[in-house]
């Protein structure tokens, strides 16, 4: 496995990876995109170069720059991520529930991902108040119970189809269960030792705000890690990602930390072992971004009026129109890693795929 380290200086070194010479995406890295890196990004422009051992060739990137002005709009008029929408994300969620354990989580979402992408987080004590924001079946739980006491951990979902499922498993059965908001936590400020969120940031309407309430809700010195999906830079797989859902850059995930005042904000890359590394169309689960939060308080970040209105009515029409191309947008990201599965099983060990 990869791994990799950005520091201040913005020099970054590999270590036992070998990735052979002539591919290259046009980034700065490399076919298979350096599977299991983490990565410190500091707030001023730095310049990315990578030095690769074992006669392999010095990979020079683009300057990395982070800007005092939004990257993106939370949902822009050219990407209208049908499901990035709470109303949307209840009822798509109400079905997928009932095979989300079983179907989804092997492709996107494994234990061994779970746990690599949690040790970023530095579940040290068992004592630690952990809060796991949109939790949904228990699964991203059962790996922070194994570091922390079940009582100790609070699972917040907007889906009661998914609680009901988190309900049910036995090492779970001491933790805190809350329908609840991720923009809009029920929890006082300076509560928690730990924010954990995976897989939830994708259906946020507002990504910053929730982020934001992430910062609210810790201790001073408290931790929060973030897992969601990576951007696809193949064009099929970056349109479906675009009509489905959030799918952020990882320079977004970086900014939205940085406005929220976290410090020491790392970015961790993670993926189904299957996939060799490669990030171009996509991951549900593709990093884990990490931040401390360095004094107590609120976050000096001000917002506006929320994004989307939860109470306002919807045309039922319009509803089930982005509800449908929602759900067949998914279905491109259901096929995605069984052709990885079997380019994994074809391609020699060792090759790029």
């Amino acid at each position: 496995m990869a791994s990799l380290m950005l520091s201040g200086t913005g020099k970054i070194t590999l270590f036992n990876h070998k990735t052979p010479i002539g591919i290259g995406n046009g980034n700065g890295f490399t076919a298979s995109d350096f599977h299991g890196m983490s990565l410190s990004f500091p707030k001023t422009s730095i310049n990315c170069k990578t030095r690769v051992s074992n006669k392999l060739r010095t990979i020079v990137s683009p300057k990395c720059s982070s800007s005092s002005s939004s990257i993106s709009s939370s949902r822009p008029s050219s990407q209208p991520r049908f499901i990035q929408h709470k109303k949307e994300a209840f009822w798509f969620y109400r079905f997928l529930s009932i095979v989300y354990d079983h179907v989804i989580n092997p492709g996107h979402w494994t234990e061994d991902m779970r746990d690599d992408a949690l040790e970023p987080a530095e579940l040290t004590n068992r004592n630690m108040r952990v809060v796991d924001v949109g939790g949904g079946t228990g699964f991203t739980t059962l790996g922070i119970v194994k570091h922390v006491d079940a009582k100790n951990v609070t699972i917040l979902d907007q889906s009661p189809h998914q609680l009901a499922k988190a309900k049910q498993k036995e090492p779970l059965k001491d933790c805190k269960i809350l329908e609840g908001d991720a923009e809009d936590l029920p929890f006082p400020t300076d509560y928690a030792d730990r924010y954990v969120s995976a897989g939830s940031i994708e259906y946020w309407p507002d990504p910053q705000r929730g982020i934001k309430e992430a910062y609210r809700v810790l201790k001073i010195g408290g931790k929060a890690c973030l897992i969601g999906p990576v951007h696809p830079t193949f064009w099929l797989s970056r349109f479906f990602a675009d009509v489905w859902m959030l799918f952020p850059r990882e320079e977004e995930y970086i900014e939205w930390f940085q406005k929220a005042g976290f410090k020491d904000v790392q970015l961790k890359r993670i993926g189904p072992k299957w996939y060799r590394g490669v990030r171009r169309h996509g991951l549900i689960m593709g990093c884990s971004v990490t931040g401390v939060k360095p004094a107590s308080g609120d976050s000096p970040l001000q917002l506006g009026p929320k994004e989307e209105d939860v109470e306002k009515p919807v045309n039922p029409f319009v509803f089930l129109l982005r509800f449908a191309l929602g759900i067949l947008a998914a279905s491109w990201f259901v096929l995605v890693p069984i052709y990885m599965w079997l380019k994994d099983q074809i391609v020699p060990k060792g090759q790029p795929i």
